[in-house]
Parts: C-alpha cells; sequence; structure tokens
C-alpha cells in the first residue's frame, strides 16, 4: 500500500523505520510543526521530521490538521492508508476520510484501557502488571475506534515509562506492519472494542510530577517511574527544585539498626553510599538525582555537602 506516516516523537521513529523496511511504500511522512527545544529554544524540527528527510520522505508540517492546503496536499499524495504513531493532534472527520482505508493507529495500552496521551506512564502509576499496544481504525472519539490487533507485555518491578515504551514501540511497530499487511490482503477486519473498561491517562505535567513524601512509598516508587524520563520526577529542598530519578524501595519491616528507619516523611539521612528518605510508609533509597545547575549524579555523591539531620526534609508537594 501507499503510506502516509503521522508521528512526532522519536517513539514513533521506530514505527516509521519498520514501515520503510516493509512492503508498503511510505509516500509521506506527516508531523507537528517545528518547536523551540534546548537551552536556546529555537526552533527545531521534530524526530520523526528528521529521519524521514533524511530518508528522502516529504515531510509535511500543518499547523492543523484541517488546514486546506494540507488536506489538498494529502490528496495529491493520494494515500491508500495513514497510519498514525503519537501524532499529537486530532484528525477531523474531512482528513480522516481521504485514505480508502483510513487511518490506523498504534496505541500503546490493550484499549480500551488507558485512552490517551500517557498510556505507559498511567499504566505504571496505577500499578497495572500488564500493559500492550492496540491497532485500531481512527475515528472522532478519542481511542475508541474498532481494534485490529493487539499484544501485550509485562510490566516490571523497576521499569520506567522510557523502558516499557521502548519495547512496546518495537513490539508495537511490528503489529501496526502486520495490521497494514492484514488489510491489504483482506484478512484482517477491525472488531468494536468493548465498553466495559474504559479508562483515560491524560498528559501528565509537571504538578503530576512533584513527589509528595507522605505518600506510602509504594506510591512513590510508581510514580517516580512513571515519570521517568517525561516529565521528570522532582521535589524542593531548602528552596531547590531536584530532579529525581527511581528509587529503591526498603524492606517492609527494616531490622535493627537499618539506617533508613523511623523517618520522617521527607526527612534525609545519608550513609556512607547511600541516602534514605522517608516516606508515609518504610524509607526508599534515593537513585539518581540532578539539582539545580547541575549534572545527573548519584544521591550519595549529591549529599556529602548536606549535613543532613532532622530538620533537613525534602518537600513534601
Amino acid at each position: 500500500m501507499r503510506l502516509a506516516f503521522a508521528g512526532t516523537p522519536a517513539v514513533a521513529v521506530t514505527t516509521l523505520r519498520a514501515l520503510v523496511a516493509s512492503r508498503h511504500t511510505v509516500a509521506a511522512a506527516i508531523t507537528r510543526p517545528d518547536a523551540p527545544a534546548g537551552r536556546g529554544r529555537r526552533l527545531e524540527p521534530s524526530p520523526v521530521a528528521t529521519v524521514a528527510a533524511e530518508l528522502g520522505i516529504e515531510v509535511l508540517k500543518p499547523a492543523r490538521p484541517s488546514d486546506p492546503a494540507f488536506q489538498e496536499r494529502l490528496r495529491e499524495i493520494a494515500p491508500d492508508c495513514c497510519p498514525v504513531t503519537a501524532y499529537g493532534a486530532l484528525i477531523p472527520q474531512s482528513v480522516l476520510g481521504i485514505p480508502r482505508y483510513g487511518w490506523v493507529n498504534l496505541h500503546f495500552s490493550v484499549l480500551p484501557a488507558w485512552r490517551g496521551a500517557a498510556p505507559v506512564q498511567h499504566a505504571i502509576l496505577h500499578g497495572d502488571d500488564i500493559t500492550g499496544a492496540t491497532t485500531f481504525q481512527l475515528v472522532r472519539e478519542l481511542d475508541a475506534g474498532p481494534v485490529f490487533g493487539v499484544l501485550t507485555e509485562p510490566i516490571q518491578p523497576t521499569d520506567t515509562a522510557g523502558d516499557l515504551l521502548g519495547r512496546l514501540a518495537v513490539s508495537g511497530a511490528e503489529l501496526l506492519v502486520a495490521t497494514l499487511d492484514g488489510i491489504e490482503d483482506g484478512t484482517i477486519r477491525a472488531l468494536p472494542q468493548s465498553p466495559e473498561g474504559v479508562s483515560l491517562a491524560p498528559k501528565l505535567t509537571p504538578d503530576d510530577a512533584r513527589v509528595d513524601w507522605k505518600l506510602p512509598a509504594h506510591l512513590i516508587d510508581r510514580q517516580i517511574r512513571g515519570c521517568t524520563p517525561d516529565p521528570g520526577a522532582w521535589t524542593e529542598l531548602a528552596g531547590a527544585r531536584i530532579k529525581l530519578w527511581p528509587v529503591t524501595l526498603t524492606p517492609p519491616v527494616p531490622g535493627a539498626g537499618d539506617p533508613g528507619a523511623s523517618l520522617a516523611p521527607g526527612e534525609l539521612r545519608v550513609e556512607r553510599g547511600a541516602v534514605y528518605a522517608g516516606t508515609g510508609s518504610r524509607p526508599v533509597r534515593l537513585g539518581d538525582v540532578q539539582p539545580p545547575g547541575k549534572r545527573q549524579m548519584p544521591a550519595a555523591d549529591w549529599a556529602r555537602g548536606l549535613h543532613a539531620g532532622p530538620e533537613t526534609h525534602l518537600g513534601f508537594g
């Protein structure tokens, strides 16, 4: 089939490369407009735009998919199907009808669970054991179209959102290619989603990533992993914002002499090679941290000059 692929972030590049390597022809890539990036806030093309240009694929960057000029160019390209991975904009009905096989979306959850922009993050935040990926026909309602194919993936106890999304990007790209093969061959058809089990996964904000040390340790662990790498978990110490990477849970019942025992929520205790923080249940051992204007570093390196005592507390949120 002749394809126009829609995607924007780095995770969508995996799909683009899989489509280019398939039996189908990628005639164009549709992506979000260039956006400010880096300290200089210079306009930079999206990862999909960059790779598509390197591959010699025409790149379309409509400010809105409803733009008449974009719709006209898409009709000229005449794709049979528009596969989608993390494009980042709603497709109006007038555009959904341009390719004869419609738009086929790769979504990183087992629909109807976790419809929305951050399904992997929410699966980790809510302690799910299993997630996956789904290919479905794009319709006007958010992530509600009929399903072509599904795969599942266990969530490991130490998975960050980045870890999990990296695995799903690879297996999901294979699922999308297989879905397109089946559509072309007439060997696959979409089935309606179940009306039961619908849950929503809106984009996480920096406020969602601020750690409240009064919460139980297992919830803080999930929050930090779910927000890694984006939007990045954080806390405060003496008014300074500290970025956090995943923590390690301590045993549920600390033994005598445990260096992290009996810490108040947010209280720090620095030991040789380890830093513990109190929570609403048991302490956690901090992983890497990044103080303002500094590089990412092990918490023990960061804490050497803190002189932490009972008055040294991380912010509650």
